[in-house]
């Protein structure tokens, strides 16, 4: 997989192995629809499509963020989004999904003028079957915000369709892909806003479970945290910073201390070493997932559902999220489940947690588009 920088700072993958599902154009000359995979993120957004060429899918990844500012020339307020927006204006930048939902009218227009900037800057086709991730929440007016955020944007013109996140997120950690939807697999969503634990038979949810105490999110509040305990109260970074220690230095297997630099309020800059909180964070992270799901979700699971729940533990099970991404969690999650459990069980990712979501809801959208 090869990786390329947009103008605009977003990050579009070049995937030359995969199936398009869908040719821009008939024999005929007249317009396909074209399968469209959308997953809104509280952190960041993916939209998966097929390539122009035909050849594998376009990937576009971005933070979930906007920010405004005044032209000096023109007086006009311009936009900008994702990785820009948040580095050029980190003081002013909006992430109006924080919660995983947008909340109200306000967050709800935000979001949509973030995703048609970007549609329109990565031209996403319009002519499209468009299906996208929802979270496992009870927030029916949050839910329907996003419907519309999707819905009244300049694609799916013919198809609009949603289903959960952590269906469409488990889908690409399967060989058979789509086919695992005929299957009941349990899947673990280790998202920023939310930890959810769902099964599921044949394509149907089985006691969902969802919970905003267990997050990516509360791992940057920890590591934040944790980097002023260690540093004796002489470092204080954000939450942002906190982020991007995670992703670029968490690791089960082989995570190696770290030096950083911050610059003096007074002048000069104070060089500080990390060695123990962004990991002290993520272990008691994996430790409190491991726990929701052995003793409220599966016990749930086997009271409502025994032989579903007899049937799941004895196929893999399945991490998604941004936090799936970390290296060796799922090992980690293996083992100390398996110990909690006092059986052996399998635990599965897809090559890219991150993207999955929207990855899977481009296989859906796929065989939506092939059946219209």
């Amino acid at each position: 997989m090869s990786e390329t920088s947009s103008d605009d700072g977003d990050v579009t993958d070049d995937d030359d192995g995969a199936d398009s599902g869908a040719e821009e154009t008939g024999s005929e000359g007249t317009t396909e629809v074209v399968p469209i995979g959308v997953k809104l993120g509280s952190t960041r957004t993916v939209i998966v499509y097929p390539s122009p060429d035909g050849e594998g899918t376009e990937v576009v990844r971005t933070l979930t963020c906007l920010a405004t500012y005044e032209d000096v020339l023109t007086g006009e307020t311009k936009l900008l989004y994702g990785e820009e927006a948040a580095t050029e204006y980190p003081d002013t930048v909006e992430f109006m999904l924080r919660s995983g939902l947008p909340e109200d009218e306000d967050s709800a227009e935000s979001a949509a003028t973030f995703f048609n900037e970007l549609l329109k800057s990565n031209d996403v086709p319009e002519q499209s079957a468009v299906v996208y991730a929802i979270p496992t929440i009870d927030n029916e007016a949050g839910l329907a915000n996003l419907e519309a955020v999707v819905e009244g944007s300049s694609i799916g013109q013919e198809l609009v369709r949603s289903y959960p996140e952590s269906l469409c997120g488990a889908l690409p950690a399967f060989q058979n892909g789509l086919g695992a939807i005929d299957d009941i697999f349990i899947t673990v969503n280790m998202g920023s806003t939310n930890l959810e634990v769902c099964a599921y038979r044949r394509g149907e949810q089985l006691v969902p479970l969802s919970t905003g105490s267990i997050t990516g999110n509360e791992v940057d509040r920890r590591v934040a945290n944790y980097v002023e305990e260690e540093t004796q109260g002489r470092v204080n970074i954000d939450l942002t910073t906190a982020r991007e220690y995670k992703e670029e230095h968490a690791d089960f297997e082989s995570f190696e201390p770290f030096t950083d630099v911050i610059q003096q309020p007074g002048g000069g800059s104070h060089e500080f070493t990390i060695e123990d909180s962004v990991m002290d964070a993520c272990d008691e992270y994996v430790d409190e997932v491991v726990d929701e799901v052995a003793n409220e979700f599966l016990p749930e699971l086997a009271n409502s559902y025994m032989k579903v729940y007899q049937l799941a533990l004895d196929k893999p099970i399945v991490l998604t999220g941004g936090m799936a991404c970390l290296p060796g969690i799922v090992g980690e999650v293996e083992a100390r489940l398996s110990e909690e459990l006092q059986r052996d069980v399998d635990v599965i990712r897809s090559e890219r947690p991150d993207l999955a979501a929207a990855e899977g809801a481009h296989e859906i959208a796929g065989h939506l588009a092939a059946n219209l």
